[in-house]
């Protein structure tokens, strides 16, 4: 079953991931559940111990920051973008 998820990320890191995506033969979607995957794999007790970790770090820029908001804040804030 496929589901759709909305993420949120820097631009120019979207640019890069889409790049290696292309460059790799797979769509951002693809490139972005081959992640979750492998992360949830079990093999993996850290993000450092992620083979792509250091990758990661070279597109990110600073520190993530994660942000709790409420299905109704994200409702107004896409029809608020949306006029």
């Amino acid at each position: 079953m496929e589901t759709k998820l909305t993420l949120h990320f820097n631009q120019e890191v979207i640019e890069k991931a889409k790049e290696f995506a292309a460059a790799n033969n797979t769509s951002l979607s693809r490139l972005t559940e081959f992640l979750y995957r492998q992360i949830t794999s079990g093999n993996y007790k850290s993000i450092e111990d992620f083979p792509v970790a250091e990758w990661v770090n070279q597109v990110a820029e600073g520190d993530a920051v994660y942000k709790r908001r409420s299905r109704k804040s994200l409702k107004d804030e896409y029809f608020n973008q949306a006029r």
